[in-house]
């Protein structure tokens, strides 16, 4: 099963749509967002390409309710760490990497993915650890998202 990756796209509608188009190329049906959607109209390219959103709120996501209303029946968004079981691997989606290290050496998850810092982070081994980077590209310049093939547990970080 390969899974898409975003986070902190922080209402960067065509970085968005970029990434998605790639996930949509690439055979992707499950995308996790890593937190800072922002605005309620971030779930347009979602509903344009028909991929399922499993995510999690950021510390920049404001109306939560109304963010949550609207991805209904597109996916769902959840308050972080939120755990979820993917293709029979354990996976763990959260936006500031709070007890990131202790999460690692628990054992307990195949993946961690989380955002928060707008850096890439991709960590092989047991267990993955993916941070996509930022979508958006607001304060890095640079627009980034992930590949996750859970079968092999391998990650490609894509340049948007």
């Amino acid at each position: 099963m390969l899974i898409g990756i975003v986070s902190d796209t922080h209402d960067h509608v065509n970085r968005l749509r970029a990434a998605l188009r790639r996930f949509v190329e690439a055979g992707v049906n499950v995308v996790l967002h890593a937190g800072d959607f922002v605005s309620p109209f971030m779930v347009i390219p979602f509903q344009e390409t028909g991929l399922r959103v499993i995510g999690v709120f950021g510390n920049n996501d404001g109306d939560k309710l109304f963010l949550r209303e609207r991805f209904q029946g597109v996916g769902e968004l959840n308050f972080g760490p939120y755990e979820v079981e993917l293709g029979g691997r354990r996976i763990v989606l959260m936006h500031e990497p709070r007890a990131l290290e202790a999460l690692v050496s628990s054992g307990k998850y195949d993946l961690i993915v989380y955002g928060h810092t707008h850096e890439l982070d991709l960590r092989e081994g047991g267990p993955l650890v993916v941070n996509p980077g930022e979508c958006g590209g607001w304060l890095s310049g640079k627009s980034t998202c992930a590949l996750v093939d859970l079968k092999r547990l391998k990650a490609e970080i894509i340049e948007l």
